[in-house]
């Protein structure tokens, strides 16, 4: 091979890279100042996330463009040719990706910073995190038959593979059942408002919060960092507790066993004081009632109210914490003992 047999190829790269890496810090620069210009908008922030696949589907489309302009050998050039349409093909799918979530998550943070709702937020939250993940396998199938059709076999076999869907597509179906019932499954949580991302739920005797949705699975993370995985087809057919389906707010219960001689009355003004220097306490409800009684003591029920499942257990811990306290500080008495005193003398009968 002479000198400019190499320095042709040479020069298209060095070309090729040097154009893409102007265009790219052009972009890059647009973008950025856009983005400062308009911070209410972060469509244009998230768009920079795409400037590694756009840097590859503008290299990829010179190289493919110039190509002829190497006079390779025939052979070298079908299969570099062959190469960079493979690598091009899949570039703009890996930026089609990342567009199509910048212009998602985009519009959701435009819908979240004005929603005042939190469970809608949460609603549409699960509903754009299935939508990406939905426009991504999508986007991922129509490359990997594009690039299947960039095969000239493929092409002749076209006809029969169509013949045969029917029969592969029922055979496909029987064998994958439980797939395709759970994504089915997901888009009805996603779009029936079964659970959402952040619902605080009670699954198989496990309490914790939705961490994350996918087509096929859902994660529950628990109160002690662990991570429940579940079929999303489990929230469709069994039933299961959603805290915070329609409200976050929550109302508990504290129970304490105490001598029957206990002062309720200031029990209820000292619960009073505690709940209102508590933070976690949201003001809506309280109360102290008796709810049962047995023959040594009586059972006190003190009830509070909180803005969500993790403030409302660290108030009911926080509650039963200070009266057990007070009470045996004030009035030890009040706290349930064993009676040791002696029973008095039963009445003689009379005589018959």
């Amino acid at each position: 091979m002479d000198m400019e047999g190499i320095l042709r190829p040479l020069s298209l790269v060095g070309g090729a890279l040097v154009i893409t890496l102007i265009v790219g810090w052009i972009a890059d620069k647009a973008l950025r100042r856009v983005d400062a210009r308009r911070p209410e908008t972060p469509l244009w922030g998230l768009l920079r996330r795409g400037r590694r696949p756009f840097r590859l589907v503008l290299v990829t489309a010179l190289l493919r463009g110039g190509l002829p302009s190497a006079e390779l050998a025939p052979w070298n050039e079908r299969v570099v040719g062959q190469a960079l349409t493979l690598v091009l093909i899949g570039a703009c799918a890996w930026l089609g990706v990342r567009v199509a979530v910048a212009v998602v998550e985009a519009m959701y943070a435009r819908y979240a910073a004005a929603a005042p709702d939190p469970a809608r937020v949460r609603r549409v939250r699960t509903q754009v995190t299935l939508i990406q993940r939905i426009v991504g396998a999508a986007i991922c199938v129509v490359a990997a038959a594009a690039m299947l059709l960039t095969f000239p076999d493929m092409r002749t076999v076209g006809a029969s593979m169509l013949a045969s869907a029917g029969l592969i597509g029922i055979v496909a179906g029987v064998a994958a059942q439980s797939t395709l019932q759970n994504l089915f499954a997901g888009l009805q949580i996603a779009f029936g408002d079964v659970v959402r991302i952040g619902d605080t739920v009670v699954v198989a005797g496990e309490w914790g919060k939705v961490e994350e949705i996918t087509l096929t699975y859902l994660v529950v993370a628990t109160w002690d960092e662990r991570r429940i995985t579940m079929p999303v087809s489990y929230f469709t057919s069994r039933p299961f507790e959603n805290w915070s389906r329609s409200s976050p707010r929550m109302t508990g219960t504290v129970f304490l066993h105490l001598d029957h001689s206990a002062p309720l009355e200031l029990m209820r003004e000292h619960l009073h004081q505690v709940l209102k220097a508590s933070l976690e306490w949201d003001e809506r409800n309280w109360s102290l009632v008796i709810t049962d009684t047995t023959p040594t003591t009586i059972q006190v029920r003190a009830l509070v109210t909180a803005k969500d499942a993790d403030d409302l257990w660290a108030l009911r811990c926080m509650v039963r914490e200070r009266l057990i306290g007070w009470l045996r500080r004030e009035h030890p008495y009040a706290l349930p003992r064993l009676n040791t005193a002696p029973a008095p003398d039963a009445p003689e009968a009379p005589a018959v």
